[in-house]
């Protein structure tokens, strides 16, 4: 809200309203704001700047049709730069639990592009002359297809610019962390329980693949918002716009934020459906499911550091307890471990509002949708770089791993080929109930020379594709 509390009457096509003095928005604005108290809650950055392009291509291509007279389109493009830079961030009030087209945030747009192109050519602030909000700002769109395209607009930006890079960044440290801890070889585990010898190199380089196909997938969900809707207007049909109007705006939009948007071939989907965005945000889930494991396996291997497995050691950022003295805690992992659950809770709103609010010809629950798929991109984005920079770099392996493979049971299945599962199994059972090592135990049961056992029960052979003791999970 703007600071005084002085009004102005404006009026918009339900009448008059009383309107802060100062405000850039209008009385419709107005309305809404008034109408949906209900969260705090507003869309953010990167839809206000998606709005503004929109908004100045659509004047520039309205000019160039012979639509728009060009003293008013370049009052338009100027105010809608201004929007694009965030000068008027403050200015777009209406709460995310609005009506379900997004209507109200598209004529918040347009007033306040309206009424700043309206103080650029001198006029007075909530006339709606010279630049009317509706006839002028919104020429050849509906909120129907201006924010489907503007939620398309700002996730792929979002996505191009901050996730995928973000993920490049975490992918790297994995991959440099996977060389470092290549010569370590230690116990693998399945099920939680002893499996046969792995590197901590290959964990990681399972880690990195991950990120690996992460970023596949967005690239996936960035082609799934290349399809725009505008051009559809009101129901899908294009009334009320020129033919050349959408495409001209479309490449002006893959020009401005090098992303390559395409208009959609079928209007009637992109504005009666979320799917394109359901697709995304599935992407997104998808991630945040990746890196919840990678988290989870980090904490878990350096948990300790004398109670538990300690087999990494975690950098320390800051005390882990306000009561017991030296603790330390992972917690840039279990901050990285809610933005999972944020994005996958995130996700499953996406994915009702794809499903709930599609009636007929419109989507009806498009402000919610938008809302969530923004922050997956933007917590996504963040936490992946913040656990690259404050955890991934930092870990260092201990001896604990390297140290537990002598006394490991699952060293049996190198025999197996030899001896015969029944029998290695026999062998690892004794061990465990006597509490000796496997090498031991089989010195005195088989008749394996000791260079055998020696050759048969080399971890670090163990770690190498095709050793072939033919052991399922």
């Amino acid at each position: 809200m703007t600071s005084t509390t002085a009004t102005r009457r404006e009026r918009d096509s339900m009448g008059e309203f009383e309107v802060p003095e100062d405000a850039y928005y209008g009385a419709t604005s107005m309305r809404a704001l008034l109408n949906f108290p209900i969260s705090d809650l507003r869309f953010n950055r990167g839809f206000i700047r998606a709005l503004g392009l929109i908004k100045q291509a659509a004047a520039s291509v309205n000019e160039e049709l012979g639509q728009l007279d060009p003293r008013l389109a370049d009052a338009i493009r100027t105010a809608a730069g201004e929007v694009i830079e965030g000068r008027f961030d403050d200015q777009f009030v209406i709460d995310i639990f609005q009506t379900g087209s997004g209507t109200s945030t598209n004529m918040n747009a347009n007033e306040v592009v309206s009424n700043r192109a309206i103080e650029l050519l001198g006029g007075e602030r909530g006339s709606r002359s010279p630049v009317h909000p509706n006839d002028h700002v919104n020429m050849g769109q509906s909120s129907n297809d201006v924010i489907p395209a503007a939620i398309h607009v700002a996730a792929a930006v979002a996505l191009s610019d901050d996730l995928l890079p973000a993920l490049e960044v975490l992918e790297a440290s994995l991959r440099r962390k996977s060389a470092e801890f290549w010569p370590v070889v230690k116990t693998g585990r399945t099920h939680l329980q002893d499996a046969t010898p792995i590197r901590l190199g290959q964990e990681f380089l399972g880690y990195a693949g991950q990120l690996e196909r992460g970023r596949q997938r967005c690239r996936q969900a960035l082609a799934e918002l290349g399809e725009l809707a505008l051009g559809g207007t009101a129901v899908g049909t294009g009334v009320g716009t020129h033919p050349e109007f959408a495409a001209r705006v479309i490449a002006r939009l893959a020009q401005a934020t090098g992303v390559g948007f395409t208009e959609s071939d079928n209007h009637f989907q992109s504005q009666a459906t979320l799917d394109n965005v359901v697709a995304a945000s599935g992407a997104l889930r998808a991630v945040a499911v990746s890196l919840y494991k990678i988290a989870s396996d980090v904490r878990l291997m350096g948990s300790g550091p004398r109670a538990s497995w300690a087999e990494l050691e975690i950098p320390a950022v800051q005390p882990g307890s306000s009561i017991m003295p030296g603790k330390v805690n992972p917690v840039i992992v279990e901050s990285l471990t809610m933005v999972a659950a944020q994005v996958i809770g995130n996700d499953a709103t996406v994915a009702f509002a794809g499903a709930a609010g599609s009636y007929l010809e419109l989507n009806v629950m498009m402000p919610v949708a938008a809302y969530n798929l923004l922050q997956s991109i933007s917590l996504l984005a963040s936490s992946s770089r913040n656990f690259a920079g404050q955890c991934i770099d930092g870990l260092r392996a201990t001896d604990n791993g390297p140290a537990s493979l002598e006394r490991g049971l699952m060293t049996c299945t190198g025999l197996a080929p030899r001896i015969g599962y029944d029998a290695a199994a026999a062998i690892a059972k004794e061990a465990y109930a006597s509490g000796r090592t496997v090498r031991e135990v089989a010195r005195e049961t088989t008749d394996l020379t000791d260079d055998e056992l020696t050759s048969l029960l080399d971890p670090e052979a163990m770690t190498v594709p095709g050793r072939g003791a033919g052991a399922g999970g």
